[in-house]
C-alpha cells in the first residue's frame, strides 16, 4: 500500500483536516509531521465537531494509529489538555504514539515567543506566540528538550540545568523579567512525562513496519507551502517545512516511500498574521467571503484576510511540492457570487510576471492581474457527482486546475464527510 502525503498548498487553513478525517477511513496509520499547536485542523464527523492542534486527525477511526512525528514541536500540556477532552468526548486515544525525538515546547519557549514580538514592535511576525519559534531554534541550536528525554528524569534535570543556565541570564539581563525555576520546571515536566510516557516510543520502527506489511499511510501536513521557511514569504513563515520533503523529514520515512502527495486548495486565498498576501481583500468583498466561510483562526480565533484564487502562488506550490494531484475546498463559499476572479499573474513595477519572487519587498509590490469568470449562483452542497455541477462551476475548477498544473480529485462543498465530490479514487 502507498505513502499518502496530505499538504497545504496555500497559507495554511485550506481544510486538511477533513481531507485526511475523510482518508483516514482506509488508512491504518496517520502520521503529523510538522509544526506545532499553533496549527489546528477543525474536523467535522458523526461524532461532532472537534478541533485539533496536535493530534492527527485520524484519531477518529479505531483501526488506526495515529502518530506525532519528529518534526512536531510539543507542548504538553496542550497536548495532555487536547487528549482528556477527546476522551471526555467518548474518543479512543490509547492509539496516539508520540516520537521520542519530537522536541518540547518549554516555559521560557513561550516567554521569548512574546518578548521577542513586542520588541519588533511594528514589524512583528504575528505569531501565535506559542513558543513554536523558539522551540525549533533550540532544536536547530541544540539546546533542545525531546519528549524521550522525560524518560530519563535525572538525565532531563541534568539537560535541563544546563539550558537554563543559558537561559536565565538573558531573561533577566537583557528582557528584565524573572529566571525561570529549575525545580518548577522539572517538577511540571516530569508531571507531563508520566501521563505521556505509554505513548512515547520510536514511531520510525513503527512506520517501517506498517509499510512492510502493506499497510496505508497518510502523512498529514500542518499550516501550508507558503509558510516554507525556504520557499514561503519569508520572514512570514512558521519555523519548520510544511511541503512535501518535510514529510519525509519530519516522520522518518525515506522520500522513495512516497507514492501519492495531494495539495489542498482552497478555492481562494486565506492568510492569518503579517506578511504579503497578492491577492488579499480589504473590502466589502474581502468581507463577504470571510462571513460566508467562517474564516477566523482555528488556534487564536483572529480574523483571516482573504483574497481570491491566486494561481501563480498555486503554480509555485505545485513546483516545488511535486503534487499529483489536488483537492479543492470551498467551492460552496462561491454559491451566490454573480463574478469570480482568478489572478493569473503579477505587476511588478510596470512588468507584467508570471512567478513567485522570493523577495518579500517585491512581492508586497505585486499587483495581481485578474481573470474573470462567471458564477453559478445556485446552491451544489448537496451535489455529489462532478457533471452535476453547474457549468460556471465546472469551467472555475477546470480553470484553477490548468493554472495550479495538477489534476483535482477531491472536491470538497461542505463540512461535513459526505458533502464530497471524488473525481478520482486517490487511495
Amino acid at each position: 500500500m502507498p505513502v499518502i502525503a496530505i499538504i497545504g498548498a496555500q497559507w495554511g487553513d485550506e481544510g486538511k483536516g477533513k481531507i485526511v478525517d475523510m482518508l483516514a477511513q482506509k488508512a491504518r496509520v496517520v502520521v503529523r509531521f510538522s509544526g506545532g499547536d499553533n496549527a489546528g485542523h477543525t474536523v467535522i464527523n458523526p461524532g461532532g465537531e472537534f478541533r485539533l492542534h496536535l493530534v492527527p486527525s485520524g484519531i477518529f477511526y479505531p483501526n488506526v494509529d495515529c502518530i506525532i512525528g519528529n518534526g512536531v514541536v510539543i507542548n504538553p500540556a496542550v497536548l495532555i489538555g487536547e487528549v482528556d477532552q477527546l476522551r471526555q468526548r467518548g474518543v479512543d486515544t490509547s492509539r496516539l504514539f508520540i516520537s521520542d525525538r519530537a522536541h518540547l515546547i518549554m516555559p521560557y519557549h513561550i516567554l521569548f515567543d512574546g518578548l521577542e514580538e513586542t520588541l519588533r514592535g511594528g514589524k512583528a511576525l504575528g505569531t501565535t506566540r506559542r513558543g513554536i519559534g523558539p522551540a525549533f531554534a533550540d532544536k536547530v541550536a541544540r539546546l533542545g528538550i525531546r519528549t524521550g528525554d522525560l524518560l530519563d528524569k535525572d538525565g532531563f534535570r541534568e539537560r535541563l540545568q544546563l539550558i537554563l543556565d543559558c537561559k536565565n541570564p538573558i531573561l533577566t539581563k537583557v528582557y528584565g523579567v524573572a529566571p525561570q525555576s529549575l525545580e518548577e520546571v522539572y517538577r511540571q515536566y516530569c508531571q507531563y512525562g508520566d501521563f505521556l510516557a505509554p505513548h512515547i516510543c520510536d514511531t520510525t520502527s513503527m512506520l517501517t513496519e506498517a509499510l512492510d506489511q502493506g499497510k496505508l499511510v497518510l502523512l498529514e501536513g500542518a499550516q501550508g507551502a507558503l509558510l516554507d521557511p525556504d520557499f514561503g514569504t519569508y520572514p512570514y513563515t512558521t519555523s519548520s517545512s510544511p511541503l512535501a520533503a518535510g514529510g519525509c523529514v519530519g516522520s522518518g520515512l525515506s522520500p522513495t516511500r512516497i507514492d501519492r502527495i495531494i495539495g489542498v486548495f482552497k478555492a481562494y486565498c486565506t492568510r492569518v498574521g503579517g506578511g504579503p498576501m497578492p491577492t488579499e481583500l480589504t473590502d466589502e468583498m474581502g468581507s463577504l467571503i470571510r462571513e460566508k466561510a467562517h474564516e477566523y483562526g482555528t488556534t487564536t480565533g483572529r480574523p483571516r484576510r482573504c483574497g481570491w484564487f491566486d494561481a501563480v502562488a498555486a503554480r509555485f506550490s505545485t513546483r516545488i511540492n511535486g503534487f499529483t494531484g489536488a483537492a479543492l475546498t470551498r467551492l460552496d463559499v462561491f454559491d451566490t457570487f454573480p463574478r469570480l476572479k482568478i489572478c493569473v499573474a503579477y505587476r511588478l513595477e510596470g512588468r507584467t510576471i508570471d512567478y513567485f519572487p522570493s523577495s518579500v519587498v517585491a512581492l508586497e509590490k505585486c499587483q495581481p492581474v485578474y481573470e474573470e469568470l462567471p458564477g453559478w449562483q445556485t446552491p451544489i452542497s448537496h451535489i455529489r457527482q462532478y457533471d452535476q455541477l453547474p457549468a460556471a462551476a465546472r469551467r472555475y475548477v477546470a480553470r484553477l486546475q490548468e493554472l495550479a498544473g495538477c489534476p483535482v480529485d477531491l472536491i470538497s462543498v461542505g463540512a461535513q464527510r459526505e458533502q464530497t465530490i471524488v473525481l478520482s479514487d486517490i487511495l
